[in-house]
């Protein structure tokens, strides 16, 4: 018997163990299932590509949506969405408790169309643009629409329906009225019981002639007991959702000839921005995926994110870094107790289950970076305690071998680390020349900062002997003291500067024993990835100069996580979490551009470095609308000859125009 199978209804990853089994090369990573649209959204055509399913997260201040979604093997579409309110708290208040439930109804599922349900429905194509919009067809009667956006400032979500007739006949079409409300139980929730109310807007009846529309809405609201119900116009909700995303799509703009990359960092961009919660502590960027809101976490937030927003110069972003680096300076203490790991609860708990996972390093790092890009001297001094407290901290704990100890890192145990690990030493090692840079700006001490740039060369040092080693048969960096197999993070020394092992590291992370279809692999042999580290990687190979290599892996990973099979932004890991959209993964992927790519490095509150990477099939390059250190520049890379034209602008007036050779810096202040 003869046995045919359809190869596109295969999963991705069984595509990929096919076609190498098959040719005994690597699946090709320009495998597409969306397409870019000349508007800056993404499509998926539905067409044989199914059944397929996937989700995403969206957000707004008040609500967060983990939207389900896919198409059936008969083309019809189906999505349930879990909402989450991060400030209606429940017991108990810990790092998990937002009230959170799941829907599953649609819309359509209510409606009547001449006295029958909607039927045979087939979906012709899903488009995102910070909102996810589905277009389906009955026969040649009907075409549907439903939208799907959070509200951007309310405790809302919310869902448009549009139906029309495209028969040749009038239609009936019946649409009820329907208000409910789920009362919590009061003992579950820290302000007692609360109201989720699902609202439907425009019931009634409608004779539509040919080609006429009739359009309702769908808002899922959650309140505490004293709020009132809303009343909004989802209309207006859509164009201030919609707003948004051309607010970040208008500052920091990647062009290269490089579509995909584009893209991939506009869209970034949107996930970066989007995950901040106005919490009773202050804005709060939170990473999301069903689990972590109302929260900020050493890495993610001060680490991760907070050195970013000056670049996007997004105002409510760099409001939340600024307050996540207030409320982990509460914590500063005479004793030198580590600071919490996360501070939880809209900033009234914390949590620290892992101990000390060289947060006091990840948050001086964070701190100073954030404040050199930020530009601004008051902000600069208000940080500055909270970055000399945790580089001391960082120093107490320095071993007898020079390398910084702590009792995990950022995956908390999920992998060993030993005593002391390669990101730990690698963050301060960074932090303390951040430091320096800083606080000749801020006119501190001057035998403090001798002291911050002797320790940085000792500490460089420490990481070549403690941590160099032939692993695998890459002369690279062992992670921790008994590590013997390649870990992931041997790529976080290139993005610090320290190259003394870029040769093997490179080597390491892009053979065969690290890299796969999804980045990284976390330990080589594993199935286990997290994008973090894979972000890292591609920044740091950049900046090592390994350009045309780190632009092909970069390509195919932007590829696959724009237009792959699970979109559009950059994932927390896998099998864990079964990748979620986190948020500060989504900053860590602009910053491969800003600082890998284009390779700018503050140096001062008006002061960079850049340290292009053109690569070779590239005539040109450019970022504008760069907000950082309080200016609106953009930066033009230009190949002449065999020299690199770096041009920087400041609101139309140049800064400088200079021709260097490949590999160059070049140092811009004012």
């Amino acid at each position: 018997m003869k046995v045919t199978y359809n190869l596109l209804r295969l999963p991705q990853c069984w595509m990929a163990a096919l076609f190498f089994v098959i040719t005994g090369t690597a699946f090709s990573q320009d495998y597409r299932r969306w397409q870019i649209n000349t508007d800056g959204s993404i499509s998926w055509p539905v067409s044989n590509t199914i059944p397929h399913d996937d989700h995403i997260e969206m957000s707004g201040k008040r609500i967060s949506c983990i939207l389900r979604y896919g198409v059936a093997a008969d083309g019809s579409f189906h999505a349930t969405r879990s909402l989450v309110w991060p400030m209606l708290r429940t017991i108990p208040n810990n790092t998990h408790a937002s009230l959170t439930r799941r829907f599953a109804q649609d819309g359509f599922g209510l409606v009547t169309v001449n006295y029958r349900p909607i039927a045979a429905e087939k979906t012709i194509s899903i488009t995102l643009n910070g909102s996810l919009l589905v277009q389906t067809r009955v026969g040649k009667e009907l075409e549907l629409t439903r939208q799907y956006f959070p509200s951007t400032d309310l405790p809302a979500y919310c869902e448009i329906y549009t139906l029309k007739n495209t028969s040749a006949k009038k239609c009936v079409v019946e649409i009820p009225g329907s208000n409910l409300v789920y009362q919590t139980d009061p003992a579950k929730g820290t302000d007692g019981s609360y109201a989720l109310h699902v609202d439907l807007f425009n019931s009634g009846s409608f004779n539509l002639e040919p080609n006429e529309s009739v359009r309702f809405s769908i808002l899922y609201s959650g309140l505490k007991a004293n709020e009132q119900t809303l009343v909004a116009d989802l209309e207006q909700e859509k164009e201030k959702r919609l707003a948004f995303v051309r607010t970040v799509w208008s500052d920091l703009i990647l062009e290269t000839p490089d579509t995909v990359l584009n893209r991939a960092f506009a869209f970034a961009k949107i996930r970066a921005a989007e995950s901040i919660f106005e919490t009773k502590g202050g804005p709060m960027h939170g990473p999301g995926g069903e689990a972590y809101y109302a929260a900020i976490w050493a890495n993610d937030q001060a680490e991760y994110i907070g050195p970013f927003f000056p670049y996007l110069g997004y105002d409510y972003g760099n409001k939340a870094s600024l307050n996540a680096y207030f409320h982990f300076a509460r914590f500063m203490n005479v004793a030198f107790k580590p600071i919490p790991s996360s501070i939880i609860a809209e900033g009234t708990d914390i949590w620290d289950g892992a101990g000390d996972r060289g947060d006091a390093a990840m948050i001086a790092y964070g701190a100073a970076r954030y404040a050199l890009a930020g530009g601004d001297k008051k902000q600069a001094e208000q940080l500055w305690p909270l970055i000399e407290w945790c580089l001391e901290y960082c120093r107490r704990k320095l071993n007898a071998e020079g390398v910084v100890n702590s009792d995990s890192d950022e995956l908390e145990g999920r992998f060993p680390s030993g005593t002391a690990n390669l990101c730990t030493s690698s963050l301060y090692y960074d932090a303390l020349i951040s430091a320096a840079y800083l606080g000749a700006d801020l006119d501190k001490d001057k035998k403090l900062l001798k002291a911050y740039r002797e320790q940085a060369v000792k500490l460089r040092a420490a990481i070549e002997k403690y941590f160099g080693s032939r692993i695998d048969g890459f002369d690279t960096y062992k992670y921790y003291k008994e590590n013997d197999t390649l870990r992931a993070w041997i790529c976080i020394p290139l993005t610090m500067g320290l190259y003394e092992r870029r040769a093997g590291t490179i080597d390491a992370l892009f053979s065969s024993k690290l890299w796969t279809a999804d980045g990284l692999a976390s330990l080589a042999g594993d199935k286990t990835f997290w994008d973090r580290s894979t972000l890292y990687a591609l920044r740091g190979v950049l900046a090592a100069g390994e350009t045309d290599k780190a632009l092909r892996f970069l390509h195919d990973y932007s590829n696959r996580r724009l237009l792959g099979d699970h979109v559009p932004y950059p994932v927390e890991a896998y099998p864990e979490g079964n990748q979620r959209h986190l948020s500060a993964e989504s900053g860590l992927y602009c910053r491969i551009f800003t600082e890998g790519l284009f390779g700018i490095r503050p140096t001062g509150l008006h002061r960079f470095s850049i340290t292009p990477r053109l690569p070779s099939g590239w005539p040109v390059m450019r970022l504008r609308h760069i907000r950082a250190f309080g200016r609106d520049m953009d930066i033009t890379i230009e190949r002449e000859a065999l020299k690199l034209r770096v041009t920087v602008m400041d609101r139309g007036k140049m800064m400088i125009s200079k021709l260097i050779k490949d590999g160059e810096s070049v140092i811009v202040g004012w």
